[in-house]
């Protein structure tokens, strides 16, 4: 019903993607190349249409339009009244740690870990501290070292923790019983828990993530979750996201900074685009999500060519797609660079994402066949090449 087959030139508009030179091939920023779901471009542009762009806020319709798709998608039950308005998912983990949290204090993630994470820590002055995932090399599997966890959060100087799920760049989806030692860890050192779900729709397999607000309410007192449809959708550009929080005195306070800081004052397009994206979008979701299983097979068959020494990590979600280069190099910086110059593909260096991420390439698959196809014979190319110039 909708075209995952083709998708439209980039190249000279403002794209960040697709800014670079003509060869280039990005495969890295987390940025479809897929259109829109016309349900959402025709509410945007029915917006336009009215010709009067004034302040406006989002009012009951676009709450019960965000309940409701989790209701159906991921069959939880979420209160309207817990939830907030910001522009964006990292602006608001920004401004939420200004409110509950005080300059010099420790902020545990679980690197390696999505990159902006660490520039809304350090950027407000405070401490990143992280818990290491433990990473089997012979499984590609990632697990938490709980006890390294406990040490982290019992520091007296740690007062929140950012936690990533579905996890970007590692790809997991992490269980009931992880979401549920790690709320129970926060609550018994009275740790703030900042839950980023942004990948929550994108799941490669029939298993489903549990969004933290699930969990008993004895568990999601210090818990705030940050949603949008802006990976799902592909409309980051609106700048839509929803904040949710269960605890009044908490929202409160999540509230007041969101303000302070405006980041909760939607643009022309956030309100109408994101309620036509949850309200009608459950199709559009369902085709995608078939389209990043087959784009994830075909990189899976590509690395377990002999000839190719990458590892695909196994993941359950996103479309983001984490490799180990480590048979070729432990610097992937330099790596990425070469594949850029030689090949003309872009993908995010590891290290960006810190803890191991010196051994690991990042790679966007949501694109048509085509283009991933494409990516794949210059990844092909340029590891071939690599390898021979470093032997």
């Amino acid at each position: 019903m909708y075209d995952f087959t083709s998708t439209i030139d980039r190249r000279q508009t403002n794209s960040i993607k697709w800014s670079g030179a003509p060869t280039d091939l990005p495969m890295w920023i987390a940025d479809m190349d897929f259109k829109v779901a016309p349900e959402i471009q025709a509410a945007m542009q029915d917006k336009v249409a009215q010709g009067i762009f004034g302040y406006e806020q989002p009012h009951t319709d676009y709450f019960r339009a965000v309940a409701n798709w989790y209701a159906r998608e991921h069959h939880a039950q979420v209160d309207p009244q817990w939830m907030l308005f910001a522009t964006g998912v990292m602006p608001a983990i920004a401004a939420t740690i200004r409110r509950v949290s005080n300059v010099g204090d420790n902020v545990v993630v679980t690197a390696p870990v999505y990159n902006m994470f660490y520039n809304a820590i350090e950027n407000n002055g405070r401490h990143v501290l992280s818990s290491d995932l433990l990473y089997d090399r012979q499984t590609g599997h990632y697990t938490i070292d709980f006890a390294d966890l406990e040490e982290k959060l019992a520091n007296p100087l740690s007062t929140v923790m950012i936690l990533c799920n579905p996890h970007n760049p590692i790809g997991r989806i992490f269980t009931h019983a992880e979401l549920t030692r790690i709320a129970e860890l926060c609550e018994t050192y009275g740790v703030t828990l900042l839950s980023d779900e942004i990948h929550g729709d994108l799941r490669l397999t029939d298993v489903d993530y549990t969004p933290m607000f699930t969990l008993p309410e004895t568990l999601t007192q210090n818990l705030v979750v940050f949603v949008s449809p802006s990976k799902t959708f592909n409309v980051a550009a609106m700048h839509a996201a929803t904040v949710i929080v269960r605890n009044d005195g908490l929202r409160n306070v999540v509230s007041r900074g969101l303000n302070t800081d405006e980041v909760a004052e939607p643009n022309l397009l956030a309100i109408p685009g994101s309620i036509a994206a949850y309200t009608k979008g459950h199709a559009w979701l369902t085709e995608l999500r078939q389209e990043l299983r087959r784009n994830y097979q075909l990189v899976a068959d590509f690395c377990a060519q002999p000839e190719i020494s990458v590892r695909l990590v196994p993941a359950e979600a996103t479309y983001l797609l984490w490799l180990d280069v480590s048979a070729l190099s432990h610097d992937s910086e330099k790596l990425a660079d070469y594949l850029h110059t030689e090949t003309g593909l872009q993908l995010s260096a590891g290290n960006a994402y810190r803890g191991n991420g010196n051994d690991f390439l990042r790679i966007n698959i949501a694109c048509p066949e085509s283009m991933l196809r494409d990516g794949l014979n210059r990844l092909a190319t340029g590891l071939a090449s690599f390898s021979t110039r470093r032997s």
